[in-house]
């Protein structure tokens, strides 16, 4: 299983961009599926999260202006971020969970700068 993300780069305070994950093979048996940010201050921490039955989770720095979706046909997960802070600066992994096995992304980067 491999993941790939796309869409990071940078955004101006008050900007949107959508980070894509794709994924080899079926989605069909992920449990779970979110997007976690590093950045050189923090250690790794969850940002979204979407379990199998459509549950989701936000930490509460992103609520209401973060969203994470996914497109099973495409194999995709989706982060819509908007109304970007500085702080949402970071390197954004992407993840999943088959069986209790996480897999991870490399991570793409998102500056948020004026």
């Amino acid at each position: 299983v491999q993941l790939m993300e796309s869409g990071g780069g940078s955004v101006q305070p008050g900007g949107s961009l959508r980070l894509s994950c794709q994924t080899s093979g079926t989605s069909d048996d992920i449990d779970r599926m979110g997007w976690h940010r590093q950045t050189p201050e923090k250690d790794r921490e969850i940002v979204a999260r979407l379990m199998r039955k459509g549950d989701k989770f936000y930490e509460d720095s992103v609520k209401d202006r973060f969203a994470i979706s996914r497109d099973t046909a495409k194999n995709t997960i989706y982060l819509q971020l908007s109304d970007a802070k500085l702080e949402d600066t970071g390197l954004y992994l992407c993840y999943v969970t088959r069986a209790s096995k996480i897999t991870w992304g490399q991570g793409i980067q998102v500056t948020v700068s004026s």
